[in-house]
């Protein structure tokens, strides 16, 4: 085995990933019980970001989408620019660039949700935001408004265009979760409810009074109230500048139960002609975007990929004086103009990684759900009896400080793996660290990862039980109210997963390694031989690794002797890719590499030295 292959590093955060594996019949809707979305009657948070395949050729929307879904996105926001698809009156253009089917298709191959926003009024910075010129025929007609005239055009625009977004409907097998009714209403000074209901009316008509309609207005009490409407969802939007709590506090003023939605995170901004290029902080970007996500918000960023106004199709602004929007619409999003990933991007997907909702992946791992406990059951109780259980509660207080949370009674079984708001806090282990410190704010979710490391084999203690055997104590407060999940890790690798799950844009590694327990993923080509041989993963620190489905068990190079595992020749394939999934659960080496070798070293030293005798093949 002498020839190097690339380890394709699409990782699977742990404590990140939002992917669904949907079983029965799909469903979407607000939980406004748990103040979240649900969908397949799990709770879902969405990390989007708005890409509009009119500023975009066709050639290049599946590669937009795949970055975008390689930066740990699980769904998009489009825009659906009337004008585009209706430049004359009754003559409509849905080919080529304006292909608006092809283009959900491809996001639904690619595996992105869609968040439409079909208008009327998009602004955008488009062209009239979006409304067709051939409206200004009627010299006096009020747009966005109940005039006769105006309502005449909508209702036959919207009998053409949500028809055809029907069938897309996640509800329907497709991969809309949610639609806009109207855009920033609350900033127009009509502010006409009986228009807004009219076209609550007829989405209503064309979609199905199941759909989740939402709309989104600025962070103003005026927006808000004249933007938002009984029947749709109320959201907000807000960039960098504000304070996220006051921001949210004014949602919920509109909406008191629900999830809280951020539509438009402003990533940057648009430029006119004579201004300078428009610049957004980047960290500020990334570390909002992190404090909203540990709320449970869901955030759609505006722009992840602004794109060019071809053509005429830029619109312009007039404030005090008329001000044209530049040809180049990058935005200083995450994606350049040309599709280019940025340090913006880079940061952004780091930050997706680290903190997110476990819900969805929890959908995948332990499809049965959790088990409801005031205190901790063991594995046995919980009749999972080998490898994992995740074990979930909140935090009952502020924490503003580091606070010791115990393991008063040795009571870890084997080791814990400790996250709030999915971001790594520390460990416990059995005999060796029985204290570790959180910091965090009251309703906090925390996360205890616990393994099984083997139960005792001879003499009196081999009634060995696992899990969390006694209380975790914080502070001063006992830790209760616990949700309890059995993972079926083996299970869900040996039918696929997370090989199945996901589409690659390229064999290059996409990230960086990540803190606590995470999924990476890779293959071996192969090269016409299925011979023994040797898994070294050099650098890595603890964790499990399968090879086509089968668990090979686990490795602790750090802590040694042994450094390599045993690979069976007949587990692998001499004609087809052979699937590689490593879950690390403290921290992955920057080079996420693997290799396998001729001979085994069961000897840290040893192994130092046997390793440039060896002929490596490294993946």
């Amino acid at each position: 085995m002498d020839t190097k292959t690339v380890f394709s590093l699409l990782y699977f955060a742990f404590l990140a990933a939002n992917r669904t594996v949907v079983s029965g019949a799909p469903s979407f809707s607000i939980d406004y019980k748990n103040n979240c979305f649900q969908k397949d009657g799990k709770p879902f948070q969405y990390v989007s970001g708005s890409i509009h395949y009119s500023r975009i050729p066709h050639y290049y929307w599946k590669d937009r989408l795949l970055k975008m879904y390689m930066a740990g996105l699980n769904a998009v926001q489009i825009y659906v620019p009337w004008n585009f698809h209706e430049e004359k009156r009754g003559v409509y253009n849905f080919t080529g660039d304006r292909d608006l089917e092809n283009f959900l298709d491809l996001a639904n191959q690619t595996g992105l949700l869609v968040i439409l926003r079909p208008g009327p009024y998009i602004c955008a910075e488009w062209e009239m935001g979006g409304l067709p010129a051939w409206l200004l025929q009627k010299p006096n007609i009020v747009l966005r408004s109940a005039d006769t005239d105006y309502l005449e055009a909508v209702s036959s625009w919207m009998a053409v265009l949500l028809p055809k977004m029907r069938r897309w409907l996640y509800t329907n097998g497709g991969n809309i979760i949610t639609v806009q009714v109207e855009n920033e209403y609350g900033s127009y000074y009509t502010c006409d409810y009986n228009y807004m209901r009219h076209l609550r009316t007829l989405f209503q008509f064309f979609l199905g009074d199941k759909t989740v309609l939402f709309t989104t207005d600025g962070n103003t009490d005026r927006e808000m109230t004249c933007g938002t409407l009984e029947g749709m969802y109320a959201t907000i939007d807000f960039g960098t500048d504000v304070n996220i709590s006051q921001a949210f506090s004014r949602q919920r003023r509109f909406e008191p139960r629900g999830p809280l939605v951020n539509s438009e995170f402003y990533t940057g901004w648009l430029d006119h002609w004579g201004d300078q290029h428009a610049q957004v902080d980047t960290q500020k970007v990334s570390r909002m975007l992190g404090e909203m996500l540990s709320m449970g918000a869901s955030v759609n960023m505006y722009m992840f990929e602004g794109g060019t106004n071809f053509g005429y199709w830029n619109g312009a602004d007039h404030d005090n004086r008329f001000r044209s929007v530049v040809t180049s619409y990058d935005y200083n999003a995450p994606l350049s103009e040309a599709g280019d990933p940025t340090e913006k991007l880079l940061a952004i997907r780091d930050t997706i990684s680290k903190v997110g909702n476990l819900s969805s992946l929890l959908d995948t791992l332990s499809p049965q759900g959790p088990v409801r406990s005031l205190y901790p059951l063991s594995f046995e109780e919980m009749k999972q009896y080998y490898g994992f259980m995740l074990y979930r509660t909140k935090l009952p207080r502020d924490l503003p400080e580091d606070t010791p949370l115990i393991s008063p009674l040795n009571g870890v079984h084997d080791r814990a793996y400790v996250s709030v708001c999915g971001v790594f806090q520390g460990l416990l282990e059995r005999d060796t660290t029985l204290v570790m410190n959180l910091t965090g704010k009251q309703g906090d979710q925390v996360d205890v990862l616990v393994e099984n490391m083997g139960r005792v084999n001879f003499g009196s203690k081999i009634n060995d039980f696992k899990g969390l055997l006694s209380n975790l104590i914080l502070g001063k407060d006992v830790l209760t109210d616990w949700q309890i999940y059995r993972l079926d890790i083996d299970g869900a690798i040996a039918s696929g997963w997370p090989q199945s799950g996901q589409r690659r844009s390229s064999p290059n590694p996409v990230r960086g390694p990540s803190d606590g327990p995470v999924f990476y993923q890779g293959t071996l080509p192969p090269n016409g031989l299925a011979w023994d041989t040797f898994l070294r993963l050099n650098e890595w620190t603890k964790g499990q690794v399968w090879i086509n489905g089968v668990n090979l068990g686990r490795y602790w190079p750090k802590r040694g002797p042994q450094q390599t595992l045993y690979v069976p020749g007949p587990l692998l394939s001499p004609t087809q890719p052979n699937n590689i999934t490593v879950l690390e659960l403290e921290r992955a080496p920057p080079h996420t590499r693997v290799l396998f070798m001729d001979r085994p070293q069961l000897n840290s030293t040893a192994g130092k030295t046997s390793q440039l005798q060896t002929t490596d093949r490294q993946t």
